[in-house]
């Protein structure tokens, strides 16, 4: 693994060992950054099932402002911190060994926004049922904020909104699937919300 471009390019990153931890591809990477070019300068990263860390770093490597790592696995926040230590990009991060859920907890009441997210937990969790309605109804999604789904089967229909996220766009490489999400801007929330009260 490397980082693709920006400040960092062509740094190697190691991986967490083990069957738990599944990196996401190279080409899937090169895919995901292709599709978020123009959305990641200045941006406000959460990763939270880091892994390696790869996608925070990229993006921090490509201008985004901050990003906070989120990792239960010991041995995968260690590798987070020497990638970040390497890429010279430590400065921008913020890891955490913590459960994402008990993570989110913590952000919400700390107030935090985010306008980038990624979501790529262990296959055997929802990332549609379980996790994404979770991190939608926390409170630390900024306007506009971009949720960037991996799992290994296609959970999301073309135009569907979940959890009050708007559809994006989709993307299948080999066996994985990257669906992208984004929370309405304020303008487009509270016109939501005018709407559905009026049809109470």
């Amino acid at each position: 693994m490397r980082i693709i471009t920006g400040t960092a390019r062509g740094r190697r990153l190691a991986a967490p060992e083990g069957r738990d931890v599944r990196p996401t591809p190279e080409r899937v990477k090169e895919g995901i950054f292709s599709a978020l070019q123009f959305d990641i300068e200045g941006r406000r990263v959460l990763d939270l099932f880091a892994g390696s860390g790869q996608l925070g770093l990229e993006a921090l490597s490509r201008g985004a402002e901050s990003a906070v790592m989120i990792d239960d696995n010991v041995s995968a926040v260690e590798v987070i911190k020497n990638n970040a230590k390497n890429t010279g990009l430590m400065k921008q991060c913020r890891i955490s060994r913590m459960d994402y859920s008990e993570y989110l907890k913590s952000a919400a009441a700390k107030g935090e926004k985010f306008d980038l997210v990624f979501l790529d937990p262990p296959y055997a969790k929802d990332v549609k049922d379980e996790v994404l309605k979770k991190v939608s109804r926390a409170g630390i999604l900024a306007p506009g904020a971009i949720i960037v789904c991996e799992s290994d089967v296609d959970r999301f229909a073309e135009d569907e909104a979940v959890y009050g996220l708007s559809f994006r766009r989709k993307y299948r490489y080999g066996r994985v699937f990257i669906t992208m999400l984004e929370m309405p801007a304020e303008s487009e929330a509270s016109d939501r919300a005018v709407s559905e009260e009026s049809s109470l």
